[in-house]
């Protein structure tokens, strides 16, 4: 039976982290704010920004949303992110996905300044990392890496595989694996035998969007397994990309679903807004 990565306790790790710094900042009469752009009523974004106003509030960090109806225009909210890059009270802001299908997200994404690009999501953030520049990192995929540097297990010189090529997760997170010197594989729906690929994985991070695709037969004795994907059942329970039961026999390592990697997603958007307070004083 596989031992536990338990994002809960990493992400009480974080934020411990970062209320230290936000309070050392407070100190130096530095305020730390974190801005959303919530546009819409859609019952899963309601919840998620709410549960990160809470966050924001543990650690000391100053949360404000800005509430639009869906029918609200993408000049409108242009504007507002360009006020949002020019205030210097706001250490970093994000837009809250799904937009409604009206809107398109990518050209306001894009024109959010890389130094408050809180979410790590714009092309210039994606191109920094790609490069090797200093960027504030996508928080599902440095959660991924903190999760697993937190219960110590090493990645240098490891066989990683990533299933998944998602500009969200899959594609940053290769960019990350690779910062620490694992060797990388990125599968997605074309690969053919993707069993035999993943069975070769030392760590195995799973974000494909797919309810339970991963099962024993994919995955090597002594693995490492990340499942980074989230499904609500019938009886509405959640599970993730992979047949937790059945891997469970067969890696090292497993992460649950929930308590695993969300946790560790919401405490990196906090780490990244003290990192972005920080940089604006050039520190």
């Amino acid at each position: 039976m596989a031992k536990i990565l338990d994002g809960r306790t990493a992400a009480a790790q974080v934020r411990s982290e970062v209320a230290s710094v936000v309070a050392g900042l407070r100190e130096r009469g530095v305020p730390v704010r974190l801005d959303v752009i919530l546009v819409g009523d859609d019952p899963a974004s309601i919840t998620y920004v709410a549960s990160k106003e809470r966050d924001s509030e543990e650690v000391g960090i100053e949360s404000r949303v800005h509430r639009f109806s869906a029918g609200v225009s993408q000049k409108e909210l242009s504007g507002l992110v360009g006020r949002l890059n020019e205030d210097t009270a706001v250490s970093g802001f994000f837009i809250q996905l799904p937009l409604p299908e009206e809107l398109d997200s990518m050209p306001l994404i894009s024109s959010i300044t890389p130094a408050k690009d809180v979410d790590g999501l714009s092309p210039e953030s994606a191109g920094r990392l790609a490069v090797g520049l200093p960027s504030l990192l996508p928080c599902t995929p440095h959660g991924v890496i903190q999760l697993l540097k937190r219960n110590g297990i090493d990645l240098s010189g490891r066989e990683a595989v990533v299933v998944g090529r998602s500009n969200l997760v899959g594609k940053p997170l290769a960019q990350l694996l690779l910062r620490e010197n694992a060797t990388v594989t990125v599968c997605h729906s074309r690969t053919r035998g993707l069993p035999e690929v993943t069975r070769r994985a030392d760590i195995l991070v799973v974000a494909a969007g797919k309810r339970e695709m991963i099962g024993a037969e994919h995955v090597g004795e002594g693995a490492v397994v990340v499942d980074v994907g989230i499904h609500r059942k019938e009886d509405g329970g959640l599970v993730g990309d992979v047949r937790f039961d059945e891997v469970d026999q067969r890696a090292s390592w497993i992460s649950p679903v929930p308590g695993g990697v969300g946790p560790m997603t919401r405490a990196m958007l906090l780490h990244n807004t003290v990192v972005a307070a920080r940089m604006s004083l050039g520190s």
